[in-house]
């Protein structure tokens, strides 16, 4: 699995890519802040098949960005869904980096 640090993350978005971004903390966390456009998909409950047909219908490109705190939790994450045959990389720093980098939150 590769690694980006939010910033990246953002770049991409920024140049017009159209990323899945998925946020696998829990919904409490997910409530207080999170990046702007991401999907929640709790890890306790990932549903790495939804995941696929979300990724597969929505138009994104081949990769599956993964964020969630600080970096463990969507590591794991990235590990499923790769071992579903997905590419991923991880949001390095997580939630807390990307809130810290001044990057776009959602409502």
């Amino acid at each position: 699995m590769e690694a980006m640090s939010p910033q990246e993350v953002q770049k991409l978005r920024e140049d017009g890519r159209k990323i899945l971004l998925l946020d696998v903390r829990n919904e409490d966390e997910y409530a207080e802040v999170h990046a702007k456009d991401v999907i929640l998909h709790p890890l306790p409950t990932l549903d790495v098949d939804e995941v696929k047909e979300i990724h597969e219908n929505g138009g994104y490109e081949d990769t599956v960005y993964c964020i969630c705190r600080s970096g463990a939790r969507s590591q794991t994450a990235c590990g499923q869904l790769e071992a579903a045959g997905m590419k991923t990389v991880n949001v390095t720093g997580g939630t807390l980096a990307w809130v810290a980098a001044g990057l776009p939150t959602g409502d």
